[in-house]
């Protein structure tokens, strides 16, 4: 018997329930489909992967397909091996213009354009997106109704509005509204505005060298935030970022409005369907009297290992097509309501009925961009940053936060200081890549361990159970 070919596959264990289940079977299916492969999924804490990726490289392991969190494609890009070679060759010149690869069709012309935007600088797909979510406005509307409110604010004015109403029910919650302080909002509320974090358009056209956490937009955001806290408005747990807190506030009734990502749809409907109420879904409110810029993308990517030989290759590209095949890719938004990547999974989903039975699932894709063919007349995607260390940056921005918040920093001062700060991480990563190739533990971080908590669908469950047990 002809021994196979093994494609170790190293991933982003996300702790959601049968999340890991879902993969395993998905690497059976393949292998039915391909018997000459076997495909070796191992699920990793996504916290330390980068790391563990690198030391695995370092020691002539490297996995041939390897998933990074996005905060962490900068340090993807830059890794080298030892005798200074790439770490990992681009998937969009490894496929070569083919149209399938072992009978698997490539997906790459039905990407959702904003997402392969967002992972193709220099016009060139260099990793595979996985998972992809969004940043959405959430409403208790059984109370925004009895409030007034007829419908989701659009804008930060219309916010206002909304928790102003929300604070003059007699028996209504004790806030208008909550989002967890966490680098995600900082850089939507950056991408509505039109605004940056990095010189060089973000790092994407040329390295960036320079960033800005006191911009305009940046100080325009953070001033609204506070104002908000100061008014009793936004309801602030004290914690960095509280994830859990912040879902357990909603769930409970504490909160009439939660700002969050896609990623938490499945789970807020269930806390809502728990506690009796209804729930509306809108997309991220732009700041009022200037247009809407954009969206950031969150999630992960899969990278293809450099020098692999041309079996194992083609076998690493035919499961990463294979993955986000028109049913793959939608039966991971049913599972985990990440946003389908490709058309056709939008388009299968439209028409088995998905979206007419949940309709709250259809805006994050919709938020994006047009599924037409091409941009079309959606929202335009504002490309994320791309620099190094981005993981220390958020965390800059968020004790920066933290001191307007509950020490009454000013923010502008405050955010010149946080921006002196994050250009000292970007310095030390920028002298990590130029002397060792991206091998710092900082370097590779994608959350910063000082007091935050990571994103998991263990805390999401456990503030999903907490308030379906509440009195």
């Amino acid at each position: 018997m002809t021994a196979r070919t093994v494609i170790d596959v190293w991933v982003a264990d996300l702790t959601f329930p049968g999340y890991m289940d879902r993969l395993h079977r998905l690497g059976a299916e393949f292998e039915k489909a391909h018997p000459e492969y076997r495909i070796n999924i191992e699920g990793r804490d996504f916290r330390l992967l980068s790391r563990q990726i690198a030391e695995a490289a370092d020691a002539g392991r490297p996995p041939a397909v390897a998933e990074y969190y996005f905060a962490v494609t900068q340090a993807a890009r830059d890794s080298r091996t030892r005798d200074g070679r790439p770490l990992f060759t681009s998937v969009q010149k490894a496929i070569a213009g083919r149209t399938e690869i072992l009978g698997e069709p490539v997906v790459l012309d039905d990407l959702l354009p904003a997402v392969r935007e967002h992972y193709s600088p220099d016009g060139d797909l260099t990793s595979m997106p996985a998972v992809v979510t969004a940043m959405l406005i959430y409403g208790n509307k059984t109370v925004l109704d009895r409030a007034g409110v007829t419908s989701l604010p659009t804008t930060w004015g219309e916010v206002e509005a909304a928790c102003e109403a929300v604070a003059a029910l007699p028996d209504g919650p004790s806030h208008g509204i909550t989002w967890a302080n966490h680098g995600l909002f900082f850089q939507q509320a950056l991408a509505v505005q039109g605004g940056e974090l990095a010189d060089n358009a973000n790092g994407r056209a040329g390295r960036a060298s320079r960033l800005d956490l006191a911009s305009r937009e940046m100080l325009a955001w953070a001033a609204w935030w506070r104002e908000l806290h100061r008014r009793g408005h936004y309801l602030y747990t004290g914690k960095i970022p509280d994830w859990e807190g912040n879902l357990k506030a909603f769930a409970d009734q504490d909160v009439a409005l939660r700002i969050t990502s896609s990623n938490d749809l499945n789970y807020m409907a269930t806390a809502a369907q728990n506690a009796g109420f209804e729930m509306s879904v809108g997309r991220f409110p732009h700041r009022d009297g200037e247009p809407y810029g954009g969206n950031i993308i969150a999630g992960t990517s899969l990278w293809l290992a450099n020098g692999l030989d041309e079996i194992t290759q083609d076998g690493a590209l035919a499961f990463m097509q294979f993955l986000n095949n028109p049913r793959n890719a939608a039966d991971r938004h049913i599972a985990s309501s990440f946003v389908p990547v490709t058309r056709s999974s939008y388009r299968l989903l439209e028409e088995e009925g998905w979206f007419d039975a949940h309709p709250h699932h259809r805006l994050a894709g919709e938020q994006l961009g047009s599924y037409a063919e091409g941009r079309g007349a959606g929202v335009p995607p504002c490309r994320g940053a791309l620099f190094g260390d981005f993981a220390g940056a958020q965390d800059v921005m968020t004790r920066a936060m933290d001191d307007v918040l509950q020490r009454g920093a000013e923010p502008g001062r405050r955010f010149a200081e946080a921006t002196a700060e994050a250009q000292e991480l970007l310095d030390a990563y920028e002298k990590d890549r130029v002397v060792n190739g991206v091998r710092n533990p900082e370097s590779l971080r994608v959350e910063y361990f000082r007091d935050a908590e990571s994103y998991t669908g263990a805390q999401l469950e456990n503030a999903v159970k907490g308030a379906s047990e509440a009195p």
